[in-house]
């Protein structure tokens, strides 16, 4: 499945349209070109419909927030639901903060995006808003399976796939439920690898389903991280991801893939 799919963007190099916060802007193009794929970062107002409108994928991150580009995704989501075009949604910081979760909701119920992402907490924080937690940061408290269940049943509710993030990936589209268990924990002393695994979602999405898009973004994100680790540090574990992202085989996904269909 993966094999087709990264043959097929290589192929049509569709273009992927991000609204995402500044911190990590650059690693999200990466991303994208490295799939293949060809990144279009527009943010402005008066540009976000027509670039919305000529891509075949849209990534909406709600890190490091404004005023401008909370106005250019709302118009942006209009935009796709009214093009059928696929968006992931990533909730950064919907876990600590009101302001971001409602937001969300707002999005939410302008159009579904076809995957809706974050970490542990923020998955959970859009399940039970009364929860919330400090910082951008997972609360290593929550369970895989108080996270499933919560993924699980906001997927079905939604009718959306649930990518949560955290030592095990969580992809739900309400029905289905894959484990994906590849990762490294130096994905977590540098900035903007989750926004990152939002970028590659975005760009399977220009050619699958949410579904298909999150299982594949979680397993070729996490055994790029696997492939990267360093002893030498964080700077050079951020190079080594990126060369990984372009560089890693289908054989070498297929090789070291770890997924468990629960259900």
């Amino acid at each position: 499945m993966i094999k087709e799919y990264r043959k097929k963007i290589r192929e049509l190099r569709p273009l992927i349209h991000c609204i995402t916060n500044p911190i990590s802007i650059n690693q999200c193009a990466n991303t994208i070109l490295a799939t293949g794929a060809r990144p279009m970062m527009a943010e402005h107002p008066e540009e976000a419909a027509l670039v919305t409108r000529s891509a075949k994928a849209l990534m909406l991150n709600m890190g490091n927030i404004t005023d401008v580009r909370k106005e250019s995704m709302l118009i942006s989501v209009k935009a796709a639901a009214e093009n059928n075009i696929r968006f992931v949604l990533d909730i950064c910081g919907a876990a600590c903060l009101k302001t971001r979760r409602d937001y969300a909701f707002l999005l939410i119920n302008e159009a579904v995006p076809a995957v809706i992402k974050g970490n542990y907490s923020e998955i959970y924080a859009l399940y039970r808003q009364e929860y919330s937690s400090s910082g951008v940061d997972a609360d290593d408290s929550l369970t895989a399976e108080k996270v499933e269940k919560a993924a699980y049943e906001l997927a079905g509710t939604l009718h959306t796939t649930i990518l949560a993030s955290g030592k095990t990936d969580i992809v739900t589209d309400g029905k289905k439920i894959m484990h994906v268990k590849n990762g490294s924990p130096q994905l977590a002393t540098v900035t903007g690898t989750g926004c990152m695994q939002g970028a590659l979602c975005a760009a399977f999405l220009s050619v699958a389903d949410g579904y298909e898009a999150a299982v594949m973004a979680g397993s070729m994100f996490g055994i790029c991280g696997e492939l990267a680790e360093t002893e030498k540090g964080s700077g050079t574990f951020m190079v080594n991801l990126l060369d990984r992202l372009s560089t890693v085989s289908d054989e070498e996904i297929l090789l070291r893939m770890n997924c468990e269909e629960i259900r």
